[in-house]
């Protein structure tokens, strides 16, 4: 009976076309259909393409390749070896390797004989090659390489019509969200480089697909609705992409969607400018992870490139992204982000974590509380523990989530914030808010909580309905180093900045893995602090001058 409530409580938010293309994709799968109609040739392009390159080299030479952090060789196993995570399988037929190796992406016979093997190696439709998010994503990999200027592989252009075809029979309508924008971003630009019979009804398709999405997808205050800084990142990429893509290909853009996809570009950039920490990189909240998405400074400098400056104005002390859900504030050298957020989109959660009021604080340009962190997307106890609450600086009740994880991408009943009130004064700055997250459990209630943020210190005020015993979690970043200190609990960053835990609550040392990355992680230090009803906890600092 539980798993039947939960089972309700996660599909009762998804929209109608979502379970009825789950049901077409199962009654009436799409057959895939070989046959070449016609020669297939690339336009020309007005200006070579200017590649975004960023990350680390994904090519390591032979059949040996490195993504998420672990290397594998494909000889003996082919492309689409199990025993490798399917996260790993999505990045190999990527190609990403062909547009981000620095300085002009990756060229020579080594990048033809790939594309050739993988033509040769992975026959269409099986496998993890051919489903719609990889082969939307090496569509466009495959097409910006040539647009840069490289020579088609032989076979190339006769496999992209063939993948297209493929991927307009297959486009993730069950899913939605990102992998939809993919799609439809795939079909623009093979609609738009390609001269074949079939090229312009591709066009159409996902013009119609973009227009929708764009207004979907992103939010008034510029961010994505997934809510991920890392997905953002890898979208505001995307609108640089389509952008340079109307500047580079003529009509491939009506001229009325090119300037709504340019009038994006600013407020996404700021965005991602105030969900980042003074390091350059992305704050960890749902699901997030570096060296996944290009940096706000390689996305300012690309948007640079491409005549798109981003927005110049300095970040405010107080910057509220209300669509979104998120406040930044800054104080001196210290840098609070906070969600004060519902979980969303509501239909499609898949990359949301139970970290509802949970906050990351950077102190001298370094981070010194963090949020735990991604890994995997694997099903099973790490993915599940990695979303949960107590990875997060945030309460639990009764040893439970805010809201409702289960497997890899679920979210059953969800926390909803309310009253949300942000001030600020000579005092300080106060950012409060609320959610009914554990309203769900019997003997739980809302969860309160207030962040006063001054010259020298940080004080989190929790208070909490109900019965349930509560418990306010603080993940210490690893690179912090501990003091002795007979009284209070004491950590030294590398900016030479002291932070003294000062709280009235039972102090319970634990431990946590922080998970910077896909397969990194990183041993570090846990603080749980149980209390009853209310709990003041202040983080007071002072900073040497060196």
């Amino acid at each position: 009976m539980r798993r039947l409530i939960r089972l309700w409580h996660t599909v009762r938010h998804l929209r109608p076309v979502q379970v009825l293309w789950r049901l077409r994709l199962r009654a009436w799968p799409p057959r895939f259909d070989g046959r070449l109609r016609g020669g297939v040739s690339v336009a020309a392009p007005a200006r070579p393409w200017t590649l975004l390159a960023y990350g680390e080299a994904r090519w390591l030479g032979g059949q040996r390749w490195r993504f998420l952090n672990r290397e594998h060789d494909l000889a003996g196993r082919g492309w689409d070896d199990q025993s490798m995570a399917r996260l790993w399988r999505y990045n190999l037929h990527y190609f990403d390797e062909l547009c981000r190796r620095a300085p002009d992406g990756w060229r020579g016979a080594e990048a033809g004989d790939a594309i050739r093997a993988w033509i040769d190696d992975n026959p269409p439709p099986r496998g993890t090659a051919w489903e719609p998010y990889p082969t939307s994503l090496r569509i466009v990999n495959w097409l910006k390489w040539l647009l840069a200027g490289s020579p088609p592989v032989p076979g190339m252009l006769d496999s992209l019509a063939l993948q297209v075809r493929w991927l307009s029979r297959n486009l993730e309508h069950h899913l939605l969200g990102n992998h939809l924008w993919a799609n439809a971003k795939a079909l623009v630009f093979a609609g738009a480089c390609l001269r074949t019979p079939e090229a312009e009804a591709w066009r159409a398709r996902g013009l119609a697909l973009l227009s929708r999405e764009l207004d979907e997808q992103f939010l008034a205050d510029g961010g994505h609705f997934e809510r991920s800084p890392m997905y953002h990142a890898l979208l505001t990429e995307d609108l640089l992409d389509l952008h340079q893509l109307s500047e580079t290909v003529a009509g491939a853009l009506p001229s009325a969607l090119a300037d709504r996809v340019q009038e994006r570009i600013a407020p996404a950039l700021r965005w991602l400018a105030v969900m980042s920490h003074p390091d350059g990189e992305i704050a960890f909240f749902n699901d997030c992870a570096l060296g996944i998405a290009p940096s706000l400074a390689q996305l300012q400098d690309h948007a640079r490139a491409l005549g798109v400056p981003p927005d110049g104005r300095p970040l405010a002390s107080v910057e509220y992204l209300a669509d979104s859900g998120f406040v930044r504030a800054q104080l001196g050298d210290a840098v609070l982000l906070a969600d004060v957020g519902s979980v969303g989109p509501s239909y499609i959660p898949g990359h949301a974590h139970a970290g509802t009021l949970s906050f990351e604080l950077s102190l001298g340009g370094q981070r010194v509380l963090v949020n735990g962190g991604v890994s995997t997307y694997a099903v099973g106890s790490r993915r599940l523990a990695e979303r949960a609450t107590t990875s997060k600086n945030a309460v639990s009740l009764g040893g439970q989530s805010s809201s409702e994880i289960w497997s890899a991408f679920r979210v059953a009943r969800r926390a909803r914030v309310h009253d949300v009130h942000i001030e600020q004064d000579g005092n300080g700055i106060r950012i409060r808010a609320a959610h009914d997250g554990y309203r769900r459990l019997r003997g739980g209630g809302d969860v309160q909580r207030t962040w006063s943020l001054g010259p020298a210190g940080l004080t989190i005020t929790d208070r909490v309905d109900g019965n349930l015993p509560a418990t306010a979690h603080l993940h210490p970043h690893p690179s912090l180093r501990g003091v002795d200190d007979a009284d209070h609990v004491v950590w030294q960053n590398g900016a030479g900045t002291e932070l003294r835990l000062l709280a009235p609550s039972r102090i319970e040392p634990a431990r946590s893995e922080w998970a910077s990355g896909f397969d990194r992680r990183t041993d570090s230090p846990r603080i749980d602090l149980p209390f009853k009803r209310e709990l003041a906890t202040t983080l007071a600092w002072t900073t040497s001058k060196r």
